[in-house]
Order: structure tokens, then sequence, then C-alpha cells
């Protein structure tokens, strides 16, 4: 899979908030082969402690994490951005399999090969468990987020 070259290295500022944004999309449709093509087969994840190497491992994984990450939706944020690699902060929501709502907050280090496939990713994420009222990710699930101008990554 080759991606057009607007989405390939070296990165513009723009190039970078459309590719964070294309990841964001494909990761809220929840589907591990969907967003496994995003990645090269040789690529290689730190995702927390887990070591995750290749397509079909990022594919076992995301259909494991969203076995249990029920109602997921995720927000990214481009944070900087340099020739070949990207850099994101995001926050997620999901309910797990006992109904406790949880935000996890992180940030992500991405390297992409000359076709523009992520070849390296590095995610460190902490959780905070949230009350159902707190929860404030709402758009219809496996959708894209809307754009909301005023709807920005808080910290807490």
């Amino acid at each position: 899979m080759s991606l057009p070259p607007a989405l390939c290295p070296p990165f513009t500022h723009e190039m970078a908030i459309a590719k964070v944004r294309a990841a964001e999309d494909a990761w809220n449709s929840r589907d591990p082969a969907r967003v496994s093509l995003a990645y090269s087969e040789d690529s290689v994840w730190r995702n927390r402690g887990e070591f995750i190497r290749g397509r079909e491992q990022i594919r076992e994984f995301l259909t494991r994490k969203w076995e249990t990450e029920r109602d997921y939706r995720l927000m990214k944020d481009l944070w900087a951005f340099e020739d070949d690699r990207i850099a994101v902060r995001f926050q997620y929501e999901f309910r797990d399999p006992h109904d406790q709502w949880w935000r996890s907050y992180g940030n992500e280090l991405w390297e992409f090969d000359v076709e523009g496939l992520m070849r390296r990713r590095e995610a460190s994420i902490n959780d905070f468990a949230i009350r159902e009222v707190d929860h404030k990710f709402h758009w219809p699930l496996g959708d894209p987020r809307p754009v909301d101008p005023d709807f920005v990554l808080s910290v807490a």
C-alpha cells in the first residue's frame, strides 16, 4: 500500500495535520485490518509495556484492544513534526467490560518510511477512571470525530 504523495515525508505543517487526522479517523473506525494498513510490514511498536512487530501483531493487538475497550472514541492532536517524524498527544475514552468509563491520556512518537507508512510507533499512555457523566466524547461510534473548533484536548 502506498499513500498519496501529499501524505509522504518530508512533512509540511498541513501534511502533518492531515496525517494525524487520518490516523485518528482510522482508529475511530475500530477496524484492525484498516488501521494496520497505515503501518509498514515490519513496523515496530511500543504500546505502554507491550512490544509489537509487524502488521499481523498490530491487527491482533487492536482486535484484543477493541474487544475490551467498548465505546472507544479517540482524539489526536499534532504536537510537533520534522521531516519523517510526527509527535502527537491524544485522549480517548472507553467503557470496560464492567461498565467503568475511562479516559486515557498519552503521547505518541511516529516515524515514517518514504512511502508514508509508519515504521515506528512509541506510545506512552495513562488511564484515568471517570464517571459516566464526565464522559465527553459523544459522536456516533465508529464515525470520524466531527470538526468542532471549540473542542480542544484538555489536561484534565
